[in-house]
């Protein structure tokens, strides 16, 4: 896809879930949950996070496809060396389910490049086991 340096844009994300018990009414089939996502630039350049595609996978199979600009209404530029942190939500129907999706990014020279997600688990506390 990209003749560039593999190691030119290397954006590392890593995510943490908390579920939330207060905002999930479990009777109404409603699991809240916040998710702390860490965006890392390992690369030379600086780059922009321009919008954002989750694929939000429940315990029935059920997918929410999630398309939109930026995070949390901005659209950080990160130094190299540098990252960003932000804190979002999900909701899903079931206590377990999983997210997974890629970061759309654009580096100081205007490469265009996508940076994935890793899958993450969410999970209602007492029913991973």
């Amino acid at each position: 896809m990209s003749r560039a340096d593999p190691h030119h844009h290397l954006i590392k994300v890593s995510v943490r879930s908390d579920y939330l018990s207060e905002q999930s009414l479990p009777a109404a089939d409603r699991y809240a949950f916040a998710y702390t996502v860490t965006i890392e630039n390992l690369g030379r350049q600086a780059a922009r996070l321009l919008d954002r595609h989750w694929v939000i996978t429940d315990g029935h199979g059920r997918v929410q496809e999630v398309r939109g600009e930026g995070v949390v209404g901005e659209q950080p530029r990160i130094a190299p060396g540098e990252s960003y942190r932000y804190t979002s939500g999900a909701v899903i129907a079931t206590p377990v389910g999983s997210m997974q999706g890629s970061y759309g990014m654009i580096a100081d020279d205007g490469t265009r490049f996508e940076a994935p997600i890793p899958p993450f688990l969410l999970g209602h506390p007492g029913r991973l086991h």
